[in-house]
């Protein structure tokens, strides 16, 4: 048995797994890494970037492409909205406490699940990929909308990364991160930055959710996986650290696309459960976390 378009079409499906959750997970590492909250919602503004990109995609209707386009530009926007909304009801009044945090984004997670059910309604809904040609290699033809998925989920993460490390932007939110009581005595309107964070991480979600769309249907429930796959990412990687979760994610999207052509889904997940708990007992701030003082 030749082993070799097996391993191929895996590692393809899981490259655009990897990249898909990349972008959702760094959305939550870099809410955490300067917030210091961890957004259990974070799934469902994921859920909430891919109807919102089958509203707009049969808004606009036509070419499959100009409903596409307009959703990458107007879906993340649309979310990093909500997302300021409810930094401004929630987490301003809970003065971003951990604790309070935690369960107030577990009752916003019901409560954007409920509003898109009783809005979208319970049905999966497929969006049109903007180009369905293919690429074809030595043992099969595949998606180049595949391959489009995970350049443009890589130069997003190049984009994000320059803004963090090189921007007037990125040095105040790494101003905020390491000390915000000394980043408030230099100026810096603390809440104004943590909003736009949360913003920031909502929008990145929906971001990876408009790529995927074309590939998974839209559905109120979609939001579960992309959260439980972000927090293995994000432990895995180091809470906090960029570099950390990109890497994270394409270990286990790989693996996930790697496992699930050769044998289960389900294997994939309980060994990168496995894998979560051996990272928490040797290593609790994560392979590229930094070391509590």
């Amino acid at each position: 048995m030749d082993l070799g378009p097996y391993l191929l079409l895996a590692s393809l499906e899981g490259a655009v797994q990897a990249a898909v959750l990349a972008l959702t997970a760094v959305g939550l590492s870099l809410v955490f890494g300067v917030m210091r909250v961890v957004n259990v919602a974070h799934g469902e503004f994921f859920m909430l970037g891919a109807v919102f990109a089958w509203w707009i995609a049969t808004f606009f209707g036509g070419h499959p492409a100009i409903g596409f386009i307009a959703a990458l530009l107007l879906a993340p926007l649309l979310a990093g909205i909500v997302a300021v909304i409810v930094d401004w009801l929630v987490l301003k009044r809970l003065e971003y406490d951990p604790e309070g945090t935690i369960v107030a984004t577990i009752g916003v997670l019901y409560i954007i699940q409920q509003v898109v059910l009783m809005t979208y309604g319970p049905d999966a809904r497929p969006v049109e990929a903007p180009f369905s040609h293919r690429f074809y290699l030595p043992w099969f033809g595949y998606s180049s909308y595949k391959l489009f998925v995970i350049v443009a989920a890589a130069v997003i993460l190049v984009g994000v990364w320059f803004v963090m490390a090189k921007s007037r932007i990125g040095l105040i939110l790494r101003a905020t991160q390491l000390d915000r009581e000394t980043a408030t005595a230099f100026g810096i309107e603390v809440n104004r930055v943590y909003a736009l964070v949360f913003a920031l991480g909502a929008a990145l979600a929906a971001m990876a959710a408009v790529l995927i769309v074309p590939i998974q249907q839209a559905h109120y429930l979609m939001g579960g996986d992309p959260l439980l796959l972000s927090f293995i990412v994000v432990i895995i990687g180091g809470l906090g650290s960029l570099r950390g979760t990109v890497l994270a994610a394409v270990l286990i999207g790989m693996s996930d696309g790697i496992i699930s052509v050769f044998f289960t889904p389900t294997l994939a997940k309980i060994l990168a459960t496995l894998l979560v708990a051996m990272v928490l007992v040797y290593r609790p701030n994560g392979l590229f976390g930094t070391r509590s003082a």
